[in-house]
């Protein structure tokens, strides 16, 4: 990654000295300063598009280094007052380095091992809970885990018009200006987009405490080895999808398809390895889910997807490749 000062904003490390309103200058600031604090402003919205356009926490950050160096030498050659909307032309410009980055990530794909998985957001398991905590929530309360693996088959231009408006509300017409295309052809993109995504993903999902008790009840007979409880809770035409990088040697080279064989190879591997699991019960991607530690290091992280009515689980999505748990800590007691 792109190395950077400790007041780089792209890090967040220079905060607002002030309340102003975002998407705003105020007089008395400097330009650079005024410039530096928009961005701050707006990081949190511009790392979820990127994110969820890129699914890579690391590209994502290195997105963000790549637009402040363009919001910044923008700033330098012409005044804030010319810039009519900040916070349109900040995603303007994060959305156009994503798409560029996009090259560089498809081709790391075409030589990964096993199934790829995008890096999970994980979260204390009642933060999304607190009102104060929206800023801050906007990068996890966006796109599940199992949405991220359906955008993941969309054409790059589709996914970022799905991303802008589906997921954060702009019309038509001010992404066709972000994106340099004209209305009509953004319409399509989004027509191609939603139908697509719509015909993988139910429409209705079940009620966040129906999900946290199914994946308490999941994870219980997972690394409980229960094969019974397994194939009850487990949906006829379930996925399980293991993201290990070739690192670990359990993670398998393909999806597990079936309840039967998804069942037998889960509890087969939880016979092997859950003695030394602790279980935390944490928000991913703005699930409710489970991070398996073995001691303070992170070993895994389970999302479960599940049926609208909330009975089975439809897909499992287990990360266990390191280089994708970096982000992960720790930092409270276990969830018994």
């Amino acid at each position: 990654m792109t190395a950077e000062s400790e007041e780089s904003p792209a890090t967040g490390g220079a905060g607002p000295a002030r309340e102003i309103p975002p998407g705003t200058a105020d007089r008395r600031e400097s330009p650079p300063d005024a410039a530096t604090r928009l961005f701050v402003d707006h990081r949190e919205l511009l790392f979820s598009v990127v994110y969820n356009m890129l699914g890579s926490v690391a590209d994502t950050e290195d997105v963000l280094q790549e637009s402040w160096l363009s919001w910044s030498g923008k700033n330098r050659r012409a005044p804030l007052p010319e810039i009519g909307n900040p916070r349109a032309y900040l995603v303007r410009i994060a959305v156009n380095h994503a798409l560029a980055r996009r090259a560089a990530v498809a081709s790391r794909r075409e030589t990964y091992v096993g199934p790829w998985l995008p890096e999970p957001l994980v979260t204390d398991a009642t933060a999304g809970l607190a009102p104060d905590a929206a800023d801050h929530m906007v990068r996890s309360d966006t796109v599940s885990m199992a949405m991220l693996v359906v955008l993941e088959t969309l054409t790059p231009l589709e996914r970022a018009v799905f991303v802008l408006h589906e997921v954060f509300g702009y019309p038509h017409t001010e992404i066709a200006g972000m994106l340099d295309r004209s209305p009509a052809s953004v319409r399509q993109l989004a027509h191609r987009a939603r139908a697509h995504v719509h015909a993988r993903r139910p429409r209705y999902r079940a009620h966040p405490r129906v999900r946290r008790e199914a994946t308490e009840r999941f994870v219980s007979a997972a690394l409980g080895g229960d094969l019974h409880a397994l194939m009850e809770i487990l949906a006829p035409d379930v996925t399980v999808w293991i993201d290990g990088g070739g690192v670990r040697q359990a993670a398998g080279l393909r999806p597990v398809h079936g309840r039967e064989k998804a069942a037998r190879m889960l509890a087969g591997y939880a016979t092997r390895r859950a003695g030394d699991l602790d279980v935390h019960y944490r928000r991913v991607n703005g699930d409710d889910a489970a991070v398996l530690f073995t001691g303070d290091s992170p070993y895994a992280v389970m999302v479960m997807d599940l049926t609208p009515d909330g009975d089975q689980v439809s897909g499992v999505y287990v990360v266990t490749n390191p280089a994708k748990l970096t982000h992960v800590r720790a930092d409270e007691d276990p969830d018994q």
